[in-house]
């Protein structure tokens, strides 16, 4: 995003990236390309407009961003996650999907739980920002509930290692409230918003879809340095439906986080009415919607 002693290097990756698009694409000869955005899409997106390859690509986000802004010149239909980015694009090429849900989560079971259970992830990475808090506030959370926690796998700050041997040095009955792990796959996932009651993590597109799909409450930590601050616009999304707290990262302490948790523990009740209302904003056929939108441009 600034000018350093990589930027050129970067930007001669580009041609490169144009051309072996140019190869690999002409051998494929695929009858459309289906985009997701991204700095790595759009050599593939411009070779395909090259060789006359029609374009569809998707937003996750409410702000689009910077690559799927230069993307959508190229292309011929723009599917959208949200109403709100119809004003990024332009309007005669966009139409409004929704962000596609994993089938297993939308047909999952709620099970129910002896006490509030908080889901605290940091998306497939971890975030060591919010896993230090957790650190801090890891007993104080399991005297009122029990806590599942998505880590990530980070072999910087070895937040998974940290966290489970402050963990084994818990009492038993807090022990046994506490579940940690560092990645969490499909299933497991489902067994995890099955029980959950609460979400605390990251605002990434994917995460706020899939709160907002099972009607749960969520605190939201954005991360700061997200393209265009788009993480702190998909919380708001939640935030202003009445579902959803936001805690900006740089004013984030363990006592404000165990503050936002039990703040929306104590007023579960609104909180979770207006979470199944969000859940209603949604477009749950998202994936069936992008796909009959793509097979719509082979033809």
């Amino acid at each position: 995003r600034r000018f350093t002693k990589y930027t050129l290097w970067s930007l001669g990756k580009i041609p490169v990236g144009v051309i072996q698009s140019l190869g690999i694409l002409s051998r494929e000869r695929p009858a459309v390309i289906l985009s997701f955005g991204s700095y790595v899409a759009a050599p593939v997106v411009l070779a395909g407009w090259v060789l006359g390859i029609p374009v569809i690509t998707h937003e996750q986000t409410v702000k689009g961003g910077l690559s799927n802004r230069f993307i959508a010149r190229f292309s011929k239909r723009i599917a959208l996650a949200w109403e709100h980015s119809k004003e990024f694009f332009p309007k005669e090429k966009t139409i409004v999907v929704g962000n596609p849900i994993r089938k297993e989560l939308l047909n999952l079971e709620r099970k129910r739980v002896s006490r509030p259970v908080i889901y605290i992830t940091g998306g497939n990475q971890g975030a060591h920002a919010i896993n230090e808090m957790v650190m801090d506030i890891l007993a104080d959370l399991l005297k009122e509930y029990e806590v599942i926690h998505q880590t990530g796998g980070s072999e910087v700050h070895k937040d998974y290692e940290s966290l489970t041997a402050l963990a084994n040095q818990l009492p038993p009955r807090l022990k046994t409230r506490y579940t940690i792990a560092k990645w969490f796959n499909t299933d497991e996932t489902v067994e995890v918003f099955s029980r959950a009651s609460i979400v605390v993590g990251r605002s990434g597109a994917n995460t706020v879809v899939e709160t907002m799909a099972l009607g749960l409450p969520a605190v939201y930590i954005p991360l700061p340095i997200s393209a265009n601050n788009e993480q702190t616009k998909n919380a708001k999304v939640m935030e202003e439906l009445g579902a959803a707290v936001i805690l900006p990262q740089d004013r984030l302490t363990p006592k404000r986080l165990l503050a936002a948790i039990n703040m929306v523990v104590k007023d579960y009740k609104k909180y979770r009415e207006s979470a199944k209302k969000a859940q209603k904003v949604l477009k749950l056929n998202a994936a069936s919607l992008l796909a009959k939108e793509t097979l719509e441009l082979v033809k």
